[in-house]
Order: C-alpha cells, then sequence, then structure tokens
C-alpha cells in the first residue's frame, strides 16, 4: 500500500500515472488543480471553471506523451494555456488575464489600475500580454494562437506600447 506522504509530490505520482495507476492518477490531478485553476482564470474570467474542466481532461488524456518527467509543470502549463485560449475562444470571451501572480508586496490600487489598463486594450494584446507574463516565449505565444512568430512579435510590442500609454498618460 502506498503511503499518503509519497502522494504528496505529483512528480512521485507521474510514473504510476503513466503507468495506469488511476489511484495515483486521481491524486496527480487533485495536486495540479489549484495550479491550472489559476492560470485558467486569469485568462478566461467567468469561463475558468470550464477552462479548467478541459485543461485537467487534456492532462489526463495526454500524460502518457509526456517522456521527461522533470518537464511536467511546463508541459501542464502549455496544455492548461493552450485549452484556457480555447475556452475563451469557444465561449466568444471578450476578456482576458486581469491578474498576474506577483511575489513582491504591492500597493493593492496598482492591481486595480492594471486591470483596468488591461480591460482597455484588445483582446489580441490582453492575451500576449498574459501569456508573457507567465512566461512563455515567442514562439511558444505563436504555437498557443496558432500564429506566426512575427505577428506574435507584432502584437507584443504594440501591446507593451499601448500598455505603457494608457498607463502613463502625457500631461497634455
Amino acid at each position: 500500500m502506498t503511503s499518503v506522504s509519497e502522494l504528496t509530490s505529483p512528480l512521485t505520482l507521474l510514473p504510476r500515472a503513466q503507468a495506469g495507476d488511476e489511484h495515483a492518477m486521481n491524486h496527480l490531478l487533485t495536486a495540479i488543480t489549484p495550479y491550472v485553476a489559476r492560470i485558467c482564470r486569469s485568462i478566461t474570467h467567468d469561463d475558468g471553471a470550464d477552462a479548467t474542466q478541459e485543461a485537467l481532461l487534456a492532462v489526463y488524456r495526454g500524460l502518457g506523451s509526456l517522456r521527461e518527467p522533470a518537464a511536467f509543470y511546463g508541459w501542464v502549463r502549455s496544455v492548461t494555456v493552450r485549452e484556457a485560449i480555447r475556452t475563451a475562444r469557444r465561449y466568444g470571451a471578450e476578456r482576458c488575464c486581469s491578474e498576474v501572480d506577483s511575489q513582491e508586496e504591492t500597493n493593492p490600487l496598482d492591481a486595480v489600475h492594471i486591470s483596468d489598463v488591461l480591460e482597455r486594450l484588445s483582446q489580441a494584446h490582453r492575451q500576449v500580454l498574459t501569456l508573457r507574463a507567465y512566461g512563455l516565449s515567442e514562439e511558444e505565444m505563436a504555437e498557443v494562437l496558432a500564429l506566426p512568430v512575427g505577428t506574435v512579435r507584432s502584437r507584443l510590442f504594440r501591446a507593451r506600447r499601448r500598455f505603457q500609454e494608457a498607463w502613463q498618460p502625457s500631461a497634455a
């Protein structure tokens, strides 16, 4: 019998889940659910629960294709972002990405202002800024958004400029 302490680490569960151990798979999915849900909520807002469910299902179905256990969290992030964007598109979400997790102490009003500025940007610009905030490279963003890398670079450049313009309006 497997002890509870062994079930605390998703990386410990991974080989057993890939081998078809349903108990290990259940514990693995339970362990990554908060991480997946946080990413989905920031991309889809109101459709976060649906996106989380879709992402967990995609992880469940694709887990056998993961060859390198050390890449587990990066792979989960990639699958989650892809599914969240698909869900947002499917539901016609006009809003994307309101908050980015921060490790620093910040002024709570900054989060309100950032959210306000992001809401004024186009969906395409919000998407690339959110994906960048989650650490995706331009190539990864291009893959997730099904766009050429050049288009992603252009959107990212324009999104940053629009954000800066909206954040610090010129004193006219």
